[in-house]
């Protein structure tokens, strides 16, 4: 690797991470030799900084490109392929978060409707279609707060991440009050 120590150190680690995420450890790395890049770089860079072979890093470019985690530029006067990941780090996750659920968690959906869809045949079924129906409903009610969440400007998603567990006390605070006729909320008797 021909990087500065701090970013080998990064590239290295963001490798073995990779694996762990369930992607080739190659690829890891080359996402992040780009994302620490100053500019944008083409294959022939990455080969030099990583010191892999050419066909790993096209293979490596191709996969995060069907993750959608690379943008590609033309520089004028150069006919190479030049390659940078998004400036804005919540538009990295919103998108690692997306494929993830576009491959993951979609696929389990359908799945999981598809089985309470049948009808159980003994106890033993019914047993099971019932623990699949709470995981349905878990993983549904997760995919529709993601959906919310997906929506927010990055600013308030920096607020609502801020929140941590202060959101309990809010919540806290809304069981206090309840609500009356025509939309008005009065606090709770707390009285005896």
């Amino acid at each position: 690797m021909t990087l500065p120590p701090l970013c080998e150190a990064f590239v290295l680690h963001f490798g073995e991470m990779g694996s762990r995420w369930g992607i080739n450890r190659t690829v890891g790395q080359i996402y992040a030799v780009l994302f620490v890049a100053e500019r944008p770089l083409c294959a022939d860079d990455i080969v030099e900084r990583l010191g892999i072979s050419r066909s790993n890093v096209s293979m490596g470019i191709k996969e995060l490109q069907s993750w959608n985690l690379l943008r590609q530029r033309s520089i004028p006067g150069d006919r190479r392929e030049f390659f940078h990941t998004p400036e804005d780090i919540y538009a990295i996750v919103r998108t690692l978060v997306e494929e993830r659920k576009k491959r993951e968690i979609d696929p389990t959906l359908s799945v999981l409707r598809e089985l309470l869809m049948r009808s159980p045949e003994s106890d033993s079924e019914r047993h099971a279609q019932a623990r699949i129906r709470e995981m349905h409903e878990l993983i549904e009610l997760l995919t529709s707060w993601y959906a919310d969440v997906q929506k927010l400007e990055t600013e308030r998603l920096i607020q609502l991440l801020s929140l941590g567990s202060k959101i309990v006390k809010v919540l806290d605070m809304k069981d206090r009050f309840f609500a009356l006729p025509g939309g008005k909320r009065q606090p709770a008797n707390t009285e005896g």
